[in-house]
């Protein structure tokens, strides 16, 4: 097992019951994640007391000696892209960015290119240690192409790994906070409220989202609360400003959840068709900027977490950015 050029080996005495191989050397290395290890045993880059070793399970008796041959990062698959980024804050282990509307955040069929992942690869370059063994940035979580707002991204394994276990928690036992800039039809009978009701892919349009019964879907929880209600030409309120925060991260959430209240988000062709002649209800400033918009009205507008290295906890905040900007003064003029 001797290393390559590149390759890193890294070595392990075992104290303590007898216990599976992955398990040990994952504690052993914490910047590596189990899937990782599990993926470099299997290739035959570990060793148990001088032997190769190919067995994730093989059990670890105490004393026993263990190595390790970290392979370097292959080089990422998607093109490196010089997009230009909004940076909130980065360092060694990670970067914020504030997205605007209409860039994708990862490579997909129809979006090959262009996309944020793209971007970070150019932006980020050598600084990028591997997530899975990939030279590639860690997407944590992820905001629709016409979401606006913060998002963070994992530089290496270690971070992934840790900013990861705080998405899957949903800040029910840390400082995660994700707030959210809403923008919806109607006004609310009430000035906050939870909505928690499981959502899943629709039987009816795949493209789309939906709450169905328990047990058919994923939890999924926002708390929202009235900002401010905008009158229509006649007077009587037609749109509210409301900002949710989120208790789960589940696939157009905030899009699927107000729509089912009653309060699709003003601009969302997908959630939202049956509200379009709404807008004849709005003055006709209003009625151009949220032509002009071309999207929904929602941006990311808080994020906080544990930074994965120091434990010291980040807060972003992000203003509306210049479209979302002018609807929301369209709409208070009245």
């Amino acid at each position: 097992m001797a290393p390559s050029p590149g390759e890193e080996r890294r070595a392990h005495v075992h104290e303590g019951p007898p216990e599976r191989l992955d398990r040990v050397l994952a504690r052993a290395f914490p910047d590596l994640s189990r899937a990782r290890v599990q993926d470099l045993i299997r290739a035959g880059h570990a060793g148990l007391d001088g032997r190769p070793v190919a067995n994730p399970s093989a059990k670890v008796a105490d004393g026993a000696t263990l190595a390790l041959v970290v392979p370097p990062p292959l080089p990422a698959e998607p093109e490196p892209e010089a997009i230009p980024l909004s940076i909130a804050w980065e360092d060694d282990d990670l970067v914020v960015i504030d997205k605007p509307a209409g860039l994708v955040v990862h490579p997909a069929a129809g979006h090959e290119t262009g996309t944020l992942v793209n971007a970070l690869l150019a932006h980020c370059g050598e600084s990028l240690s591997g997530i899975g063994g990939v030279r590639r940035p860690g997407i944590v979580h992820r905001l629709d192409k016409d979401t606006s707002g913060l998002l963070v991204v994992a530089k290496n394994d270690a971070a992934h790994k840790a900013l990861a276990a705080q998405f899957a928690d949903h800040g029910r036992t840390g400082p995660l906070e994700r707030e959210y800039v809403a923008i919806v039809w109607g006004a609310p009978g009430r000035p906050h409220g939870t909505i928690d009701a499981p959502v899943g892919r629709s039987t009816i349009n795949r493209e789309k989202m939906a709450v169905v019964a328990a047990g058919k879907g994923r939890e999924a929880i926002t708390h929202w609360e009235v900002e401010e209600t905008y009158p229509g030409a006649d007077g009587t309120p037609v749109a509210t400003r409301v900002r949710c925060a989120l208790e789960t991260g589940r696939t157009h959430q905030i899009r699927v959840h107000m729509a089912h209240a009653g309060h699709p988000l003003l601009g969302d062709a997908l959630y939202g068709a049956g509200f379009r002649t709404k807008a004849a209800r709005l003055s006709e400033a209003a009625r151009a900027a949220l032509a002009a918009l071309d999207r929904q009205a929602l941006h990311a507008a808080v994020l906080g977490f544990a930074h994965p290295r120091t434990g010291e906890t980040l807060r972003f905040e992000s203003a509306p950015p210049a479209d979302l900007a002018r609807l929301l003064a369209a709409l208070e003029a009245g």
